[in-house]
């Protein structure tokens, strides 16, 4: 899988919103509004293409990869490089996510150096967690937020 990243653009930020997940991960559906497409187009978004041009997912970091709420709960320390990301509906579940992963993770590494990484995973999503465990990643926090538990996972 030879993959690429481009800042997220309106074409790409409009397709991340139209996806559709099978449930429970229908969690992650977006509705295109003009609120959620600012929200894609702030700067902190990237598109993640393949040798085709074709989109496979995006990525986040800083606080746009935050679930607001986690904030109460003092789950964002300082010192930390957020990150948070989403692959294609159809990319899922095909055993890419190490790959994919990795490539993201190489990207934040390069720009933050000696920064330690931080995500935040919806609990019940176990396909997640295993593969963030299997990369290194550890639970360090867990808060519930609009009746969905989350985990932060630190990775030093």
């Amino acid at each position: 899988m030879d993959l690429m990243s481009h800042k997220m653009n309106e074409q790409y930020a409009k397709e991340v919103l139209g996806w559709k997940y099978d449930q429970p991960y229908d969690f992650y559906d977006n509705e295109l509004t003009k609120e959620s497409l600012q929200e894609l187009l702030n700067g902190s978004y990237y598109a993640v293409v393949n040798t085709e041009n074709k989109l496979i997912g995006f990525f986040c970091v800083g606080e746009s990869a935050q679930v607001p709420t986690g904030h109460q709960f003092g789950a964002y320390v300082d010192g930390y490089i957020d990150f948070g990301l989403g692959m294609h509906p159809g990319e899922t579940g095909k055993g890419n996510g190490y790959e994919y992963c990795t490539f993201i993770l190489d990207l934040i590494k390069e720009k933050y150096k000696n920064f330690p990484i931080r995500l935040t995973v919806a609990n019940f999503n176990k396909r997640a967690i295993h593969l963030y465990e299997k990369m290194g990643f550890v639970k360090s926090k867990e808060f519930n937020s609009n009746n969905c538990s989350f985990s932060i996972m630190v990775k030093v």
